[in-house]
Protein backbone atom coordinates (compact mmCIF):
# COMPACT_ATOMS: atom_id res chain seq x y z
CA UNK A 1 0.00 0.00 0.00
CA UNK A 2 1.45 3.38 -0.99
CA UNK A 3 1.54 6.52 1.12
CA UNK A 4 -1.02 8.06 -1.22
CA UNK A 5 -3.56 5.54 0.07
CA UNK A 6 -3.65 7.46 3.34
CA UNK A 7 -4.71 10.73 1.71
CA UNK A 8 -1.66 12.80 2.56
CA UNK A 9 -1.56 16.22 0.94
CA UNK A 10 -4.88 17.63 2.15
CA UNK A 11 -5.34 20.68 4.35
CA UNK A 12 -4.78 20.60 8.08
CA UNK A 13 -7.68 21.34 10.37
CA UNK A 14 -8.31 23.57 13.33
CA UNK A 15 -9.07 22.07 15.72
CA UNK A 16 -15.17 20.79 20.86
CA UNK A 17 -25.78 18.25 34.90
CA UNK A 18 -25.38 16.40 37.44
CA UNK A 19 -26.09 16.44 40.94
CA UNK A 20 -27.81 18.66 40.78
CA UNK A 21 -31.30 18.07 42.16
CA UNK A 22 -33.20 19.33 39.10
CA UNK A 23 -34.72 17.83 35.98
CA UNK A 24 -31.86 18.22 33.52
CA UNK A 25 -33.89 17.84 30.35
CA UNK A 26 -32.87 18.53 26.76
CA UNK A 27 -35.49 17.10 24.42
CA UNK A 28 -35.29 13.48 25.59
CA UNK A 29 -33.76 14.71 28.83
CA UNK A 30 -30.65 14.01 30.88
CA UNK A 31 -30.89 11.87 34.00
CA UNK A 32 -30.26 13.66 37.30
CA UNK A 33 -27.99 12.17 39.90
CA UNK A 34 -29.69 10.11 42.62
CA UNK A 35 -30.44 12.09 45.76
CA UNK A 36 -28.94 10.82 49.01
CA UNK A 37 -29.61 12.03 52.50
CA UNK A 38 -25.92 12.81 52.95
CA UNK A 39 -24.28 13.15 49.52
CA UNK A 40 -20.62 12.31 49.27
CA UNK A 41 -18.19 15.14 48.49
CA UNK A 42 -17.93 15.77 44.76
CA UNK A 43 -14.55 15.27 43.12
CA UNK A 44 -14.32 17.29 39.93
CA UNK A 45 -12.65 15.39 37.15
CA UNK A 46 -11.71 16.01 33.53
CA UNK A 47 -10.36 13.32 31.26
CA UNK A 48 -10.93 10.75 34.00
CA UNK A 49 -8.79 12.30 36.74
CA UNK A 50 -9.19 14.97 39.44
CA UNK A 51 -8.87 18.47 38.02
CA UNK A 52 -5.40 19.91 38.52
CA UNK A 53 -3.65 16.56 38.67
CA UNK A 54 -1.25 15.45 35.98
CA UNK A 55 -2.39 12.48 33.94
CA UNK A 56 -0.74 9.42 35.47
CA UNK A 57 1.11 7.08 33.20
CA UNK A 58 -0.97 3.94 32.84
CA UNK A 59 0.77 0.57 33.23
CA UNK A 60 2.52 -0.38 30.02
CA UNK A 61 2.62 3.20 28.72
CA UNK A 62 5.72 4.14 26.74
CA UNK A 63 7.53 7.46 27.19
CA UNK A 64 7.11 9.96 24.36
CA UNK A 65 10.14 10.00 22.05
CA UNK A 66 11.46 12.77 19.80
CA UNK A 67 12.71 11.11 16.62
CA UNK A 68 15.20 12.45 14.07
CA UNK A 69 15.93 11.36 10.54
CA UNK A 70 18.80 9.28 11.90
CA UNK A 71 16.74 7.55 14.62
CA UNK A 72 13.51 7.08 12.64
CA UNK A 73 14.36 3.53 11.57
CA UNK A 74 15.11 2.44 15.14
CA UNK A 75 12.43 4.49 16.96
CA UNK A 76 9.59 3.86 14.52
CA UNK A 77 10.12 1.13 11.91
CA UNK A 78 12.02 -1.35 14.09
CA UNK A 79 9.97 -0.56 17.21
CA UNK A 80 6.67 -1.07 15.35
CA UNK A 81 7.63 -4.70 14.81
CA UNK A 82 7.07 -5.16 18.58
CA UNK A 83 4.23 -2.71 19.28
CA UNK A 84 2.21 -0.02 17.45
CA UNK A 85 4.00 3.32 17.03
CA UNK A 86 2.09 6.54 16.36
CA UNK A 87 4.15 9.34 14.79
CA UNK A 88 3.07 12.97 15.16
CA UNK A 89 4.62 15.00 12.33
CA UNK A 90 4.64 18.63 13.45
CA UNK A 91 6.57 21.93 13.24
CA UNK A 92 7.12 24.83 15.69
CA UNK A 93 5.40 27.37 13.40
CA UNK A 94 2.25 25.25 12.93
CA UNK A 95 -0.74 26.55 14.92
CA UNK A 96 -2.90 23.41 14.62
CA UNK A 97 0.13 21.36 15.69
CA UNK A 98 0.21 23.33 18.96
CA UNK A 99 -3.47 22.54 19.44
CA UNK A 100 -3.06 18.83 18.74
CA UNK A 101 0.22 18.29 20.62
CA UNK A 102 -1.05 18.35 24.23
CA UNK A 103 -4.12 16.33 23.26
CA UNK A 104 -2.21 13.51 21.57
CA UNK A 105 0.35 13.36 24.39
CA UNK A 106 -2.44 13.13 26.96
CA UNK A 107 -4.17 10.33 25.06
CA UNK A 108 -0.87 8.47 24.58
CA UNK A 109 -0.23 8.65 28.33
CA UNK A 110 -3.52 6.81 28.87
CA UNK A 111 -3.14 4.17 26.14
CA UNK A 112 -0.97 1.22 27.20
CA UNK A 113 0.95 -0.58 24.49
CA UNK A 114 1.03 2.20 21.91
CA UNK A 115 4.20 4.29 21.51
CA UNK A 116 4.00 8.01 20.62
CA UNK A 117 6.89 9.46 18.64
CA UNK A 118 7.10 13.17 17.79
CA UNK A 119 8.93 14.32 14.66
CA UNK A 120 9.76 17.97 13.99
CA UNK A 121 9.47 18.25 10.19
CA UNK A 122 11.25 21.60 10.13
CA UNK A 123 14.37 20.16 11.74
CA UNK A 124 13.96 16.76 10.03
CA UNK A 125 12.15 17.21 6.70
CA UNK A 126 13.45 14.11 4.92
CA UNK A 127 11.04 11.48 6.28
CA UNK A 128 7.95 13.64 5.74
CA UNK A 129 9.09 14.33 2.18
CA UNK A 130 9.62 10.64 1.49
CA UNK A 131 6.12 9.89 2.79
CA UNK A 132 4.65 12.72 0.68
CA UNK A 133 3.24 14.49 3.70
CA UNK A 134 2.27 17.92 2.43
CA UNK A 135 0.25 19.25 5.36
CA UNK A 136 0.75 19.11 9.12
CA UNK A 137 -0.11 18.05 11.70
CA UNK A 138 -0.10 14.57 10.20
CA UNK A 139 -0.41 11.54 12.46
CA UNK A 140 0.57 8.11 11.16
CA UNK A 141 0.36 4.78 13.01
CA UNK A 142 2.97 2.17 12.10
CA UNK A 143 2.37 -1.53 12.69
CA UNK A 144 4.82 -4.26 11.71
CA UNK A 145 7.09 -1.75 9.99
CA UNK A 146 4.38 -0.22 7.75
CA UNK A 147 1.90 2.68 7.93
CA UNK A 148 -1.47 1.29 9.05
CA UNK A 149 -3.74 4.26 9.85
CA UNK A 150 -3.44 8.04 9.59
CA UNK A 151 -5.24 11.35 10.05
CA UNK A 152 -4.38 14.99 9.41
CA UNK A 153 -5.26 18.22 11.14
CA UNK A 154 -6.05 19.07 14.75
CA UNK A 155 -8.76 16.78 16.12
CA UNK A 156 -10.77 16.84 19.36
CA UNK A 157 -9.64 14.56 22.16
CA UNK A 158 -12.51 12.12 21.56
CA UNK A 159 -11.38 11.50 17.96
CA UNK A 160 -7.72 11.17 18.92
CA UNK A 161 -8.65 8.70 21.66
CA UNK A 162 -10.74 6.69 19.21
CA UNK A 163 -7.76 6.59 16.82
CA UNK A 164 -5.43 5.28 19.55
CA UNK A 165 -8.05 2.79 20.74
CA UNK A 166 -8.45 1.44 17.21
CA UNK A 167 -4.71 0.93 16.88
CA UNK A 168 -4.47 -0.65 20.34
CA UNK A 169 -7.38 -3.02 19.76
CA UNK A 170 -6.08 -4.07 16.34
CA UNK A 171 -2.79 -4.96 17.99
CA UNK A 172 -4.49 -6.68 20.93
CA UNK A 173 -3.29 -4.20 23.56
CA UNK A 174 -5.02 -1.84 25.98
CA UNK A 175 -8.71 -1.71 26.79
CA UNK A 176 -11.58 0.77 26.83
CA UNK A 177 -12.97 2.32 30.00
CA UNK A 178 -16.82 2.22 29.97
CA UNK A 179 -17.13 5.82 31.20
CA UNK A 180 -14.74 6.98 28.51
CA UNK A 181 -16.76 5.05 25.94
CA UNK A 182 -19.93 6.77 27.13
CA UNK A 183 -18.35 10.22 26.89
CA UNK A 184 -17.03 9.48 23.41
CA UNK A 185 -20.47 8.37 22.26
CA UNK A 186 -22.17 11.39 23.85
CA UNK A 187 -19.68 13.72 22.16
CA UNK A 188 -20.37 12.01 18.84
CA UNK A 189 -24.13 12.39 19.21
CA UNK A 190 -23.80 16.04 20.17
CA UNK A 191 -21.49 16.65 17.21
CA UNK A 192 -24.14 15.15 14.91
CA UNK A 193 -26.83 17.43 16.35
CA UNK A 194 -28.70 14.73 18.32
CA UNK A 195 -28.74 16.80 21.50
CA UNK A 196 -31.55 14.83 23.14
CA UNK A 197 -29.73 11.50 22.97
CA UNK A 198 -26.43 13.15 23.88
CA UNK A 199 -27.95 14.79 26.95
CA UNK A 200 -29.29 11.44 28.15
CA UNK A 201 -25.79 9.99 28.06
CA UNK A 202 -24.20 13.04 29.68
CA UNK A 203 -26.88 12.90 32.39
CA UNK A 204 -26.26 9.20 32.99
CA UNK A 205 -22.54 9.86 33.35
CA UNK A 206 -23.25 12.61 35.85
CA UNK A 207 -25.47 10.23 37.77
CA UNK A 208 -22.34 8.12 38.33
CA UNK A 209 -19.78 10.93 38.49
CA UNK A 210 -21.46 14.23 39.50
CA UNK A 211 -18.15 16.11 39.23
CA UNK A 212 -17.25 14.99 35.69
CA UNK A 213 -16.47 18.33 34.04
CA UNK A 214 -16.42 16.81 30.56
CA UNK A 215 -20.02 15.66 30.98
CA UNK A 216 -21.06 18.95 32.60
CA UNK A 217 -19.67 20.86 29.64
CA UNK A 218 -21.22 18.47 27.14
CA UNK A 219 -24.65 18.75 28.74
CA UNK A 220 -24.30 22.52 29.04
CA UNK A 221 -23.42 22.83 25.36
CA UNK A 222 -26.51 20.74 24.52
CA UNK A 223 -28.63 23.22 26.46
CA UNK A 224 -27.05 26.15 24.63
CA UNK A 225 -27.57 24.46 21.26
CA UNK A 226 -31.32 24.07 21.84
CA UNK A 227 -31.80 27.59 23.17
CA UNK A 228 -31.82 26.74 26.89
CA UNK A 229 -28.89 28.88 28.00
CA UNK A 230 -30.47 29.46 31.41
CA UNK A 231 -30.33 25.72 32.11
CA UNK A 232 -26.67 25.69 31.12
CA UNK A 233 -26.11 28.58 33.52
CA UNK A 234 -27.60 26.51 36.33
CA UNK A 235 -24.99 23.83 35.64
CA UNK A 236 -22.20 26.41 35.72
CA UNK A 237 -23.52 27.87 38.99
CA UNK A 238 -23.01 24.49 40.68
CA UNK A 239 -19.35 24.24 39.64
CA UNK A 240 -17.08 25.70 42.35
CA UNK A 241 -15.27 28.89 41.34
CA UNK A 242 -11.82 27.30 41.45
CA UNK A 243 -12.73 24.93 38.61
CA UNK A 244 -14.19 27.53 36.27
CA UNK A 245 -10.79 28.45 34.86
CA UNK A 246 -10.65 25.03 33.18
CA UNK A 247 -10.61 25.69 29.43
CA UNK A 248 -13.75 23.67 28.72
CA UNK A 249 -15.76 25.34 31.50
CA UNK A 250 -14.50 28.77 30.43
CA UNK A 251 -15.68 28.05 26.88
CA UNK A 252 -19.10 27.00 28.17
CA UNK A 253 -19.36 30.18 30.24
CA UNK A 254 -18.56 32.24 27.16
CA UNK A 255 -21.11 30.31 25.10
CA UNK A 256 -23.80 30.97 27.70
CA UNK A 257 -22.94 34.67 27.97
CA UNK A 258 -23.13 35.08 24.18
CA UNK A 259 -26.40 33.15 23.96
CA UNK A 260 -28.00 35.20 26.73
CA UNK A 261 -26.84 38.45 25.14
CA UNK A 262 -28.26 37.40 21.78
CA UNK A 263 -31.57 36.28 23.26
CA UNK A 264 -32.12 39.77 24.69
CA UNK A 265 -32.18 41.22 21.17
CA UNK A 266 -35.58 39.71 20.43
CA UNK A 267 -37.11 37.64 17.64
CA UNK A 268 -35.11 36.70 14.55
CA UNK A 269 -37.61 37.84 11.92
CA UNK A 270 -37.52 41.60 12.61
CA UNK A 271 -33.74 41.52 13.08
CA UNK A 272 -33.35 39.79 9.72
CA UNK A 273 -35.68 42.30 8.07
CA UNK A 274 -33.69 45.22 9.48
CA UNK A 275 -30.36 43.75 8.30
CA UNK A 276 -31.70 43.14 4.79
CA UNK A 277 -33.38 46.54 4.49
CA UNK A 278 -30.05 48.36 4.51
CA UNK A 279 -26.91 46.33 3.67
CA UNK A 280 -24.77 49.15 5.05
CA UNK A 281 -26.43 48.97 8.47
CA UNK A 282 -23.72 46.85 10.02
CA UNK A 283 -25.13 47.19 13.53
CA UNK A 284 -28.39 45.59 12.40
CA UNK A 285 -26.47 42.74 10.79
CA UNK A 286 -24.30 42.37 13.90
CA UNK A 287 -27.40 42.14 16.14
CA UNK A 288 -28.91 39.58 13.78
CA UNK A 289 -25.72 37.49 14.01
CA UNK A 290 -25.84 37.57 17.81
CA UNK A 291 -29.48 36.48 17.82
CA UNK A 292 -28.76 33.70 15.31
CA UNK A 293 -26.04 32.35 17.59
CA UNK A 294 -28.46 32.40 20.53
CA UNK A 295 -30.91 30.38 18.43
CA UNK A 296 -28.26 27.78 17.60
CA UNK A 297 -27.82 28.91 13.98
CA UNK A 298 -24.06 29.06 14.26
CA UNK A 299 -22.98 28.88 10.63
CA UNK A 300 -25.47 31.55 9.59
CA UNK A 301 -24.32 33.74 12.50
CA UNK A 302 -20.73 33.41 11.30
CA UNK A 303 -21.76 34.24 7.73
CA UNK A 304 -23.43 37.47 8.86
CA UNK A 305 -20.28 38.61 10.66
CA UNK A 306 -18.14 37.63 7.68
CA UNK A 307 -20.32 39.86 5.50
CA UNK A 308 -19.49 42.79 7.77
CA UNK A 309 -15.76 42.00 7.65
CA UNK A 310 -15.92 41.89 3.84
CA UNK A 311 -17.78 45.18 3.62
CA UNK A 312 -15.88 47.19 6.25
CA UNK A 313 -13.06 45.67 8.27
CA UNK A 314 -12.70 48.90 10.28
CA UNK A 315 -16.31 48.98 11.53
CA UNK A 316 -16.40 49.36 15.32
CA UNK A 317 -12.63 48.87 15.52
CA UNK A 318 -12.71 45.49 13.75
CA UNK A 319 -15.66 44.51 15.92
CA UNK A 320 -17.15 41.90 13.57
CA UNK A 321 -13.91 39.90 13.35
CA UNK A 322 -13.37 40.11 17.10
CA UNK A 323 -16.89 38.85 17.75
CA UNK A 324 -16.37 36.03 15.29
CA UNK A 325 -13.26 34.94 17.18
CA UNK A 326 -15.30 34.95 20.40
CA UNK A 327 -17.81 32.68 18.69
CA UNK A 328 -15.02 30.27 17.77
CA UNK A 329 -13.77 30.20 21.35
CA UNK A 330 -17.26 29.50 22.68
CA UNK A 331 -18.10 26.84 20.09
CA UNK A 332 -14.78 25.00 20.35
CA UNK A 333 -12.17 24.19 17.72
CA UNK A 334 -13.89 21.00 16.58
CA UNK A 335 -17.34 22.49 15.95
CA UNK A 336 -18.26 22.39 12.23
CA UNK A 337 -19.31 26.05 12.40
CA UNK A 338 -15.88 26.98 13.77
CA UNK A 339 -14.09 25.05 11.04
CA UNK A 340 -16.23 26.64 8.31
CA UNK A 341 -15.97 30.08 9.88
CA UNK A 342 -12.18 29.93 10.16
CA UNK A 343 -11.93 28.98 6.50
CA UNK A 344 -14.22 31.84 5.56
CA UNK A 345 -12.31 34.32 7.69
CA UNK A 346 -8.98 33.24 6.23
CA UNK A 347 -10.40 33.67 2.73
CA UNK A 348 -11.56 37.20 3.53
CA UNK A 349 -8.40 38.32 5.31
CA UNK A 350 -5.87 36.87 2.91
CA UNK A 351 -7.63 37.22 -0.44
Amino acid sequence: MSNDDYGFGGGGGYGQGGGYGQNLNVSAGGAPAPQDAAPAPVTYTSGGRPVGEEAPAAPGVFPVLDATTETFMKDVIDASMDHPVVVDFWAPWCGPCKTLGPIIEKVASQTPGVQLVKMDTEANPEVAQQMRIQSIPAVVAFVNGRPAEAFMGAKPESEVAAFFDKIAQAAGVGGEDPMKEALTEADRLAGEGDHGAASELYGAILGREPGNLDAIVGLGQCYVAVGEADMAQQLIDQVPEEYRSEASIAALIKAVDLAQAGAKLGELAPLKEASEADPKNHQARFDYAMALNAAGEREEAADQLLDIVRADRTWEDDGARKQLVEFFEAWGNADPATLAGRRGLSSVLFS
